[in-house]
């Protein structure tokens, strides 16, 4: 992430916030926390941060609500100490309006990306229409998902293919 310019970029990041919940809550935030470091450094440095993860495994409508991230997104902008903005879409109008109206030290985080396996597996699958979509809404990739980075999924073998220069690993890697 230090070898990039980040001031003023739209900076997708995959993190890993498969965080363990019961009944909407977070039992553990351990994933999150040492999440932190990457996220205040590409803060820090001016970065449009736009963050996404899965949570759980998406196979039937039932497991939507479970899977939500909006509780975590609360949690990160608690720990971060300033708001995050939550998109519930994984894709759309409402995801990029949000994005474009970034500003530097902001962040966006949008829905789980395994909704994207309801219909066709579309994220676990790395279908490559959603991976260059996803890719189309930044300047920068950095990955920061350690728990998930060895797997060829849309949300990050897909996005770091769009972008082969300004593909980069966050501190946990």
């Amino acid at each position: 992430i230090k070898d990039v310019q980040l001031k003023g970029k739209k900076v997708l990041m995959r993190v890993d916030f498969n965080v363990p919940m019961k009944n909407g809550v977070i039992t553990d935030t351990n994933r999150i926390v040492q999440a932190l470091p990457t996220i205040k450094y590409a803060l820090e440095q001016g970065a449009k941060l736009i963050l996404f993860s899965h949570l759980g495994r998406v196979k039937e409508e039932a497991d939507l609500a479970k899977n939500d991230l909006a509780p975590v997104a609360n949690k990160l902008a608690e720990l971060l100490g300033q708001p995050v903005l939550f998109i519930n879409a994984t894709r759309g109008e409402v995801l990029e309006q949000a994005i474009a109206q970034l500003q530097e030290g902001e962040v966006v985080m949008f829905q789980n990306t395994r909704y994207e396996d309801l219909v066709g597996k579309k994220e676990s699958k790395n279908d490559p229409e959603l991976g260059a979509y996803w890719a189309s809404l930044g300047d920068v990739f950095v990955n920061d998902a350690f728990g998930t980075a060895h797997r060829a999924h849309a949300s990050n073998q897909g996005i770091a293919s769009h972008h082969p220069e300004n593909s980069v690993s966050g501190f946990l890697l």
